[in-house]
C-alpha cells in the first residue's frame, strides 16, 4: 500500500518544488532556486503560508513590482541557460495581470519560469470575491485567462488532487528544450488552503538533466550534402547554441570548416570575439561584416535561433537567388521556417554529428580569408564610432565605448529595449561566454534593472552592468531598491536623452513629424527636468551625474569598489545612431497621408518590399 502524506495544495506544491534537482557541473542542486512572492488576498494564507514553513529549503523573495520579480526570474533562467528556474506567486486580480507581460516576454523567448497567481475562490461561495473579473456569458472566466495565449502550459487548479498531474505537466514543460517557456498554475485561493492525502513519491528528489536529441539519419545527411555544395556557406548563432552549452562545438565547427558566423541577439557571445570567422551581429542592428557574408550566402546554416525579422532584415537580408536554409533547431516549428532543410535535435549534439558527416570539407578559401577581411575592415569603423569625444551630448556608441574601456572579461552588460539594443549588439565586444545579456525578443522596456537583478542572482560572481534609457528607467526602476535590501550589486548606467529616442528617429525615417516621442514634442506645459541621480539615491543606490565621456569613466571605475548598487546617469544625444552597418526593416509606411515626407518613405518602402524573399 502506498505511503500518503496529508497537506494542504499549496504545502504540497511547495514541497514538490523543493524535492526537483538538477546537476550543474556535476553538482546535484535545486532546480527553483527561489520563489518571488507579492503578498495579497489570493496568495498570503494558502502559498504565502507554506513558503514561509519552506523558507531555508526555497527561499522566498519580496519584489516592489509583480511584472519586475517575474523579469527578474527570467533573467535568472536566461543567465543559468535554462538550467536552473525561479517561480512568482501574485495575489488576485492586478497582481496576477501584472504579470502577463512578463509571461509573454517568456513565451517569445523561449524561457521557463513558474507563474503562480492566486485565483478565485473555487467553491464560488463569496462570488464575486474583490477583485474578480466578471465575465457575463461565462462563469468560468477569471483575471488569469489572459496567461493562456502566452503560457506553454496554463492549468487552473480547482480541486486539490489536481496538483498531482498538473505539476508533472509543468515540470516536462519548464525542462524541455523544445517547449521550454512559462507555466502559469492560476491556485484558486480556497484550494490552496484544502487538505488532501498526496503520494508520498510526489515529494521525493527528482533529478532532471537536459535532454540532448541527436538528429534524424535523413535530416542529417541531407543537411551534409547542401554543405557539401556551397561556395558560400554562412552560420548564424542563436540563443539555443547558449541554452545546448555548444559554444565550443560552433567554435570548432566554424574553424574546422571555414564557415564565418553572425549572432543574433540571443546569441551573442557564444562564439569569441576575437575569432577572425566571428563577423558580429547580424541583420537589422548587424555589422557590415556579417551582413555583407549573409547577404551572399548560398547555404545558411541557422542555430537555434528563431529567424525573427530582426535576424532576417524582414526576410530580405538572405538575397542569394538560390539560397537554401538548413534549421537546427530542438523545435521543429522553428527548424522548418521559411521552407528550410530541418535538422531537429540538440545544437551541441547536431554539430557534433554534422561536422563529423563533413569530414574534412571546407568552405573555399577565398569566403574564409573575406569573412576575415570584412571583419578587419568592421572593427576600424565600429573604433570610430565608439571612440572617446569632448561633445557635450555623447552618442549611445561613444557611451557603449567608454562602458568597454573601463570592463573586465567577465563583465556580462544587460539592456532590452529603445535604440541601446541596436548600439549594443554592433559594437559591444564580449569578453566571455554569456557577457551578453539582452531581451530583444519582446523588447521589453522596463526589463533591464529588474533583468540585471536576475543575472546577478545567477552567478554574484560577475560584475553586472546595465545600460538603460531614461524612458526605460522610468516604466521600471523599482527594483534598485530590491538590489539594495538582497545585497545584489548592480552598476547601472542611465543615458538621458529625454524622451524615446529610439521611436523619435524611427517616426522621423517612415515620413512622420517629430511627435510624442521626445518631451519637447509631447504635449506639455512644462517640460520636465527629471534628476536621476537623486531618485536612484532616494532608492537606497550610490548615483552620480556625470558631464563627459572623461568623467563616466572616472565613475564607472570607482563604481567598481562600491558595496552596493552604484546608478551614474548621462546626458546623450537623441539624435545620433550608428549609420555604418544595420539592413532594412519592414515597417509600414502609410499609402496616403499630408505629409510629402510620408509619400516619400512610401515610395522607398514599396521598393524595399519587393526584395522581400519570403516564402522563397
Amino acid at each position: 500500500m502506498s505511503r500518503t502524506i496529508r497537506l494542504t495544495m499549496a504545502q504540497a506544491l511547495v514541497r514538490s518544488m523543493s524535492a526537483q534537482m538538477t546537476l550543474i557541473d556535476g553538482r546535484r542542486t535545486n532546480i527553483f532556486a527561489g520563489c518571488w512572492a507579492i503578498f495579497g488576498h489570493g496568495n498570503v494564507a494558502g502559498i504565502g503560508d507554506a513558503l514561509y514553513a519552506a523558507r531555508d529549503s526555497l527561499p522566498t523573495f519580496r519584489a516592489h513590482n509583480e511584472q519586475a520579480m517575474a523579469h527578474a526570474a527570467i533573467a535568472f533562467a536566461k543567465a543559468s541557460l535554462r538550467r536552473r528556474m525561479m517561480a512568482c506567486t501574485t495575489s488576485i486580480g492586478p497582481g496576477a495581470t501584472n504579470m502577463v507581460t512578463a509571461a509573454a516576454l517568456a513565451h517569445v523567448n523561449r524561457l521557463p519560469v513558474l507563474l503562480l497567481p492566486g485565483d478565485v475562490f473555487a467553491s464560488r461561495r463569496p462570488d464575486p470575491v474583490l477583485q474578480q473579473i466578471e465575465d457575463f456569458g461565462d462563469g468560468t472566466i477569471s483575471a488569469n485567462d489572459c496567461f493562456k495565449p502566452v503560457s506553454r502550459y496554463f492549468d487552473r487548479l480547482s480541486r486539490p488532487e489536481q496538483l498531482i498531474p498538473a505539476f508533472e505537466r509543468a515540470m516536462a514543460v519548464l525542462t524541455d528544450p523544445a517547449d521550454c517557456g512559462p507555466v502559469t498554475l492560476a491556485l484558486c485561493q480556497d484550494v490552496q488552503t484544502e487538505a488532501y492525502d498526496y503520494p508520498a513519491s510526489m515529494f521525493e528528489e527528482r533529478v532532471w538533466t537536459p535532454r540532448r536529441p541527436p538528429p534524424d539519419a535523413h535530416e542529417l545527411e541531407a543537411a551534409a550534402n547542401l554543405l557539401r555544395n556551397a561556395r558560400k556557406p554562412f552560420v548564424v548563432a542563436g540563443g539555443g547554441v547558449l541554452y545546448s552549452e555548444a559554444e565550443v562545438v560552433l567554435a570548432e565547427f566554424c574553424a574546422r570548416h571555414g564557415i564565418p558566423a553572425g549572432e543574433t541577439q540571443a546569441g551573442k557571445s557564444s562564439l569569441p570575439d576575437s575569432a577572425a570567422w566571428n563577423l558580429g551581429a547580424i541583420g537589422v542592428t548587424g555589422t557590415v561584416a556579417a551582413n555583407a557574408l549573409a547577404g551572399e550566402a548560398d547555404v545558411v546554416l541557422a542555430i537555434g535561433t528563431r529567424l525573427q525579422d530582426f535576424t532576417t532584415g524582414s526576410w530580405s537580408l538572405f538575397a542569394a537567388p538560390e539560397r537554401r536554409i538548413v534549421g537546427l533547431n530542438t523545435q521543429a516549428f522553428d527548424a522548418g521556417k521559411h521552407r528550410a532543410q530541418s535538422l531537429v535535435a540538440d545544437a551541441r549534439a547536431g554539430l557534433a554529428a554534422l561536422s563529423a558527416a563533413l569530414g574534412d570539407w571546407r568552405a573555399p578559401p577565398e569566403w574564409t580569408a573575406r569573412a576575415a577581411k570584412e571583419k578587419r575592415d568592421w572593427e576600424a569603423i565600429a573604433a570610430r564610432y565608439t571612440a572617446s569625444t569632448n561633445t557635450a551630448l555623447p552618442s549611445d556608441a561613444q557611451v557603449i565605448g567608454a562602458v568597454q574601456r573601463t570592463c573586465c572579461a567577465s563583465d556580462v552588460i544587460v539592456c532590452a529595449a529603445g535604440g541601446l539594443p541596436g548600439e549594443l549588439h554592433k559594437l559591444w565586444r564580449p569578453g566571455a561566454v554569456g557577457g551578453y545579456h539582452l531581451e530583444y525578443g519582446y523588447s521589453c522596456m522596463g526589463y533591464e534593472i529588474a533583468g540585471g537583478l536576475g543575472v546577478k542572482m545567477a552567478d554574484p560572481s560577475r560584475n553586472i552592468i546595465v545600460m538603460v534609457g531614461d524612458g526605460s528607467y522610468l516604466m521600471m526602476n523599482s527594483e534598485i531598491a530590491t538590489s539594495i535590501m538582497l545585497g545584489l550589486k548592480l552598476t547601472i548606467v542611465v543615458l538621458d536623452n529625454r524622451g524615446f529616442g529610439c521611436i523619435n528617429r524611427l517616426q522621423k525615417a517612415t515620413g512622420g513629424a517629430p511627435f510624442n516621442n521626445l518631451l519637447v514634442d509631447a504635449r506639455h506645459e512644462i517640460l520636465p527636468q527629471i534628476d536621476f541621480a537623486a531618485h536612484a539615491a532616494s532608492l537606497g543606490a550610490k548615483s552620480v551625474k556625470v558631464a563627459g565621456i572623461a568623467e563616466l569613466e572616472t565613475a564607472l571605475a570607482a563604481a567598481r569598489s562600491d558595496a552596493i548598487t552604484s546608478v551614474v546617469v548621462i546626458d546623450t544625444d537623441a539624435q545620433m545612431s550608428t549609420d555604418a552597418g544595420g539592413h532594412w526593416w519592414d515597417v509600414a509606411v502609410p499609402e496616403v497621408s499630408t505629409r510629402p515626407q510620408v509619400e516619400t518613405a512610401r515610395s522607398a518602402y514599396e521598393k524595399a518590399i519587393a526584395r522581400q524573399t519570403i516564402g522563397n
